[in-house]
């Protein structure tokens, strides 16, 4: 059972400001590489890439700026939103302003209650938050990005307020650098010639040879150690999950302030207890 997709729909947030001039392409234009898949729903694609233009910093946009966002036309973007409309999937209040609609819990429900991994590690976790008072979380890895399958938070941690289905960038977080030192080589390979290595502190890595160093450190430890690298004040630790087989199609984190939490504290007393969850989860994959 694998929960890495691999052919993703490209993210639909905007790129931030890089290191280089390049500009990464639109969601819409990421699209190309399908043209003439007689197999590939082009409305279907657009109509999803709708829905993943709405965040938590714009839950609600017009025809107009979710046109902006997405690269689709805006006769793309009305048929889109009409349809959800028409599903009670979005809606606009004041006729001009979509958000999204309630109805859009039915279809996270659907995976979270569907997906054996997702439906077993939610009590692991809230049973360690309750024994150690920390925050947990599982992921999984999703084209360049990380998504949480299941967490607990028994405090605010990050400046961002996470929750399942939330995305962050794999190449600076714990649970990324988990899943990438995993991969496959090829797959591995493709990663690392399309990602942007954006500096979200001062600590982050920016360069493709630190980043191989550090996953090469992944696979000899065992775990991942990311210090302030997202986002200042957070760090987190991460283990592997693993199928029978070997590989490695999960990971379970803790994050915690790095104030607080110690780099060696982290490795004495959590380590361990974030290793048996990951074994524990295991059992359910096989």
């Amino acid at each position: 059972m694998s929960f890495t997709s691999h052919q993703p729909l490209p993210s639909v947030t905007p790129p931030a400001a890089t290191v280089s001039a390049t500009t990464k392409p639109t969601p819409a234009a990421a699209l190309d590489v399908f043209t003439g898949d007689p197999n590939f729903m082009t409305s279907l694609a657009r109509g999803l890439i709708v829905i993943q233009a709405f965040t938590q910093q714009s839950p609600q946009m017009t025809i107009s700026q979710l046109s902006v966002r997405t690269g689709l036309s805006r006769a793309a973007v009305r048929r889109c939103l009409y349809t959800l409309t028409k599903l009670g999937f979005a809606g606009a209040e004041d006729g001009s302003r979509y958000s999204l609609r309630p109805r859009m819990l039915t279809l996270s429900h659907t995976y979270t209650t569907s997906n054996t991994l997702a439906t077993a590690a939610q009590p692991i976790l809230e049973r360690m938050s309750a024994a150690l008072r920390e925050s947990f979380s599982v992921a999984t890895l999703d084209g360049e990005d990380i998504v949480y399958i299941a967490r607990t938070q028994v405090s605010r941690v990050m400046a961002v307020d996470l929750h399942i289905g939330s995305r962050l960038p794999a190449y600076c977080t714990s649970m990324g650098r988990v899943l990438l030192a995993y991969l496959p080589t090829e797959q591995l390979e493709q990663y690392l010639t399309r990602v942007v290595l954006t500096p979200h502190t001062t600590r982050t890595i920016t360069t493709i040879e630190k980043l191989r160093l550090a996953l090469r450190n992944v696979r000899r430890n065992g775990y991942a150690l990311v210090d302030q690298e997202y986002e200042v004040g957070l760090r987190s630790l991460a283990v592997p999950v693993y199928t029978t087989s070997g590989r490695v199609v999960a990971t379970v984190n803790l994050s915690g302030n790095a104030p607080r939490l110690s780099v060696l504290e982290m490795q004495s007393r959590y380590l361990a207890h974030l290793r048996n969850a990951a074994n524990e989860l295991s059992v359910f994959l096989n």
